[in-house]
């Protein structure tokens, strides 16, 4: 995905107050009136925190889509370039109603058109929706013959948005391709996905790969020494054994993959109920064989975390071999122990 010869075509921006609260809408009469230098600018800034390593959405209704309302605004103006303005006002208005949460704060919605966006080898235009709630203080310094005058003056950084989302045309018979951007988290995350846009994540292999990850970190992590006396170093131990695994291989296997983690009845067991559970909580479903994308390993590794604590004065990182570290304790001094084996010291 590249946005160098995207043309940010349009800019559409309504104020959108917490009806819950009591505060007001206000929508715009038309699109701003903007030069080729400030489109330039909002372009780069408004695409630059998208990219295709992210889970992929799309728009969903439990009924049908045609009851999806930002979908159908954005079908309509994808389809016919004319009704950009009224569609914008329509994405307000439609915002508007679904911010009721008292959480929720208010702030600016910009409609955005572009065009020449750069995807999977075409150049399609897109649709994108951006909120901005948080101001900052900008100092405004004139100099009038070397007397400087400073004013103070409340906006928002040109990249700093809150929440937004990007939307493709492609795959529009099943809700579009949609991509998030949400700094939030909590109530105002699920506002934005759920109330707003109604979005769900496309099961593709960025979403499998991650989430397939997060389920066996939280499996080792959390439930695991809750059925098994088992040592802090071969919990990580498991945890590097999980990521080398899809580091690996190119394609996921669930019977190879447990095998190659786990290597035990019992605990393959209990990973199979834990998988179970965690994906009727949390509406997943998962076959047992997918691709395995390389950007949701890498994301994933970072949280894998194969630290192993010691009180307040040592972290010892674990990569390979939990065989050359044993544990003791020292009677002498009352005090437990790791010795840590090594050939070469870099």
């Amino acid at each position: 995905m590249s946005f160098i010869e995207a043309v940010l075509q349009k800019v559409s921006v309504h104020y959108i107050g917490n009806k819950g609260n009591g505060q007001e809408l206000a929508t715009s009469k038309k699109p701003l009136n903007l030069g080729d230098d400030d489109k330039e600018i909002i372009k780069n800034a408004f695409l630059g925190n998208f990219n295709l390593e992210s889970d992929k959405y799309a728009f969903h209704h439990l009924s049908s889509l045609d009851y999806n309302e930002v979908y159908n605004y954005c079908l309509e103006t994808l389809a016919e370039g004319a009704t950009f303005q009224q569609n914008a006002v329509n994405i307000a208005k439609h915002l508007y109603e679904s911010t009721t949460h008292p959480k929720i704060k208010a702030g600016e919605l910009y409609v955005c058109y572009f065009e020449n966006c750069f995807v999977n080898g075409a150049f399609i235009d897109a649709i994108g929706l951006y909120k901005t709630e948080t101001k900052s203080n900008f100092i405004d310094l004139n100099n009038d013959d070397n007397e400087f005058s400073l004013v103070l003056r409340a906006g928002v950084e040109v990249s700093k948005f809150d929440k937004a989302c990007l939307v493709f045309p492609t795959n529009a018979e099943n809700g579009f391709d949609v991509l998030i951007y949400d700094s939030n988290r909590g109530d105002e995350a699920v506002f934005w996905r759920e109330a707003f846009l109604n979005v769900v994540p496309q099961a593709n292999e960025y979403f499998q790969t991650n989430q397939f990850m997060n389920l066996t970190k939280e499996f080792i992590a959390k439930q695991l020494p809750q059925e098994y006396e088992i040592a802090k170093t071969d919990q990580i131990d498991l945890l590097n054994k999980s990521v080398e695994y899809f580091r690996a291989n190119e394609a996921f296997d669930k019977k190879k993959f447990e095998k190659e983690v786990f290597d035990d009845s019992g605990m393959i067991n209990a990973f199979r109920k834990f998988e179970t559970s965690y994906t009727e909580m949390n509406d997943l479903e998962f076959p047992d064989k997918f691709d395995i994308s390389t950007q949701a390993v890498k994301k994933q590794a970072r949280v894998f975390k194969s630290v192993l604590k010691l009180d307040k004065n040592f972290h010892v990182y674990i990569h390979g071999d939990k065989s050359l570290i044993e544990k003791g304790y020292d009677d002498k001094v009352g005090k437990s122990y790791y010795k840590i084996y090594f050939d070469e010291e870099t």
